[in-house]
């Protein structure tokens, strides 16, 4: 018994040391994408300047009330909360998988009161009833030998699922904190319009009294006074849609905030409202796109993507089980520890698939298929975010371009507007003159409006497409991203 014992530990420790040494699976390597990528960014400035950190990268827009909403955001968001979820069930789901490589350990205990009827045939038929007590107690315990590593492949699987959800988090953070900041600055522009219409209503308004003034002396005809009220009935029609606007836009933030989707009067902005943010850094590495999460994300699946091929690999080899149990059983408890009513045993199995129609084979080529996709999915990520920067950087710098010609254009437009303004109370222009110089005056303040909100926007848009604030990066500059 003993030489059997001391054989059935030998095999036990000797397929411990396969286990530890065999793993079919293929072993994750950084893929090769194909795509030659540069050293830093097209339209970003070319000299190179090392980023300074910057996590909270919004406080660039030196707002406090932003920066309170923002913080609200991230607290309160829904989805945020979902995805917070999300990775506590994949927390739980690595521990399950995690324990089917350590061996399951059960107690029993069992009573059982049974009772039976036996025929005995010889020398004649004869029927007893007996009425017995089963008692058992035992330890039962059972643990699958990892040899070909699947159970291994499977544990490096869900970490990287884990992984996977932890960056999706991050990624649903990010944009949830770009849409907030986005949202705002449109409230805070639908204000500026709101006002500017305002002020468009007003100046027609003046106007109009101007005009039917003169009408009154005859020194203009009724056409005038028609003119000057179209210009302000139809200045009047623009406020309704601009504080719908305004509403739904209110609601969507209060929506983001986790609040309920109120709305509320338009705030008062000051004239001097823009601010120039701190430029762009020059030379931005390429590498930043290393700290994006959504690349990380596809990354960690790529790798749990590489793990199941090696699960489904390894399934198609046997599965070897080491089972056994220790205990005592009886028929009268007081007898139950006795050592006649030891009961024990062990047992050393091994299930090897011998003819399943191709099944488990078309299940492991089905996992090198999911991998490739996800090989291509994590090459599209990454063009995608190369797009999304260069795309940002562009805009930057046809925005604020721009803005210096508006900014000319509406110079020009007020001062031909004064002039035009001046000739027609000297009878020198018709009174459609002085429309068309207000007009294109309050076209180019709107335009301003707007190319400002695209400036700014833009600038959320660059930290969400380079994963954040400008990071601290090594000192070599010139070296290509490992994506």
């Amino acid at each position: 018994m003993k030489i059997r014992l001391l054989s059935v530990s030998l095999l036990v420790f000797f397929l411990f040391v396969l286990a530890g040494c065999i793993n079919i699976g293929p072993t994750y390597k950084k893929p090769n994408l194909g795509i030659t990528l540069p050293n830093s960014y097209q339209h970003a400035p070319k000299e190179k300047l090392l980023p300074k950190p910057n996590e909270r990268w919004w406080e660039v827009f030196n707002d406090p009330y932003l920066n309170k909403l923002i913080d609200e955001a991230l607290k309160n968001n829904l989805d945020i909360k979902k995805a917070t979820s999300r990775i506590l069930e994949l927390q739980s789901q690595l521990a399950y998988t995690r324990a089917d490589r350590f061996p399951k350990l059960e107690f029993q205990a069992q009573t059982m009161r049974q009772h039976q009827t036996i025929t005995v045939m010889a020398p004649t038929p004869v029927s007893k009833t007996e009425t017995s007590n089963i008692y058992n107690l035992s330890f039962a315990a059972s643990f699958e030998i990892d040899l070909w590593g699947r159970l291994s492949k499977a544990e490096e699987a869900k970490r990287a699922e884990l992984l996977n959800a932890k960056e999706n988090r991050q990624t649903i953070a990010q944009s949830i904190v770009a849409e907030t900041i986005t949202i705002y600055l449109q409230i805070e522009s639908l204000e500026r319009r709101i006002k500017l219409t305002k002020k468009k209503i007003e100046n027609y308004r003046q106007s109009l009294k101007i005009v039917k003034r003169r009408y009154e002396r005859g020194l203009v005809s009724i056409l005038d006074v028609k003119q000057a009220k179209r210009m302000l009935s139809q200045a009047k029609a623009a406020l309704p849609s601009l504080e719908e606007n305004l509403g739904m836009k209110q609601q969507q933030l209060a929506m983001l905030l986790g609040r309920y989707p109120k709305t509320s009067p338009p705030r008062v902005q000051p004239e001097d409202y823009f601010k120039h943010l701190t430029p762009v850094p020059p030379g931005l590495p390429s590498e930043l796109l290393l700290r994006r999460p959504d690349i990380r994300a596809a990354l960690a699946k790529l790798k749990a993507l590489n793990a199941q091929v090696g699960v489904a690999k390894a399934s198609r080899f046997p599965h070897i089980t080491l089972t056994g149990s220790y205990g005592y059983t009886s028929t009268a408890l007081d007898q139950l520890f006795r050592p006649e009513s030891l009961l024990w045993n062990l047992a050393l199995g091994m299930l090897e698939p011998i003819f399943d129609a191709g099944q488990l084979k078309a299940n492991q080529k089905a996992a090198e298929a999911r991998y490739q996709q996800g090989l291509v999915e994590y090459a599209k990520t990454v063009l995608t975010a190369f797009y999304e920067v260069e795309s940002a950087l562009l805009i930057r710098e046809k925005e604020l371009e721009k803005r210096k010609k508006i900014l000319n254009l509406l110079r020009e437009a007020k001062a031909t507007e004064k002039v035009a303004k001046e000739r027609y109370m000297r009878g020198l222009v018709n009174y459609l003159t002085v429309l068309e110089s207000q007009r294109s005056t309050f076209q180019a303040e709107e335009e301003l409006i707007l190319v400002d909100l695209a400036i700014y926007t833009n600038r959320v848009s660059l930290h969400r497409a380079l994963g954040g604030g400008w990071a601290k990066m090594s000192s070599d500059l010139t070296k290509k991203p490992n994506l």
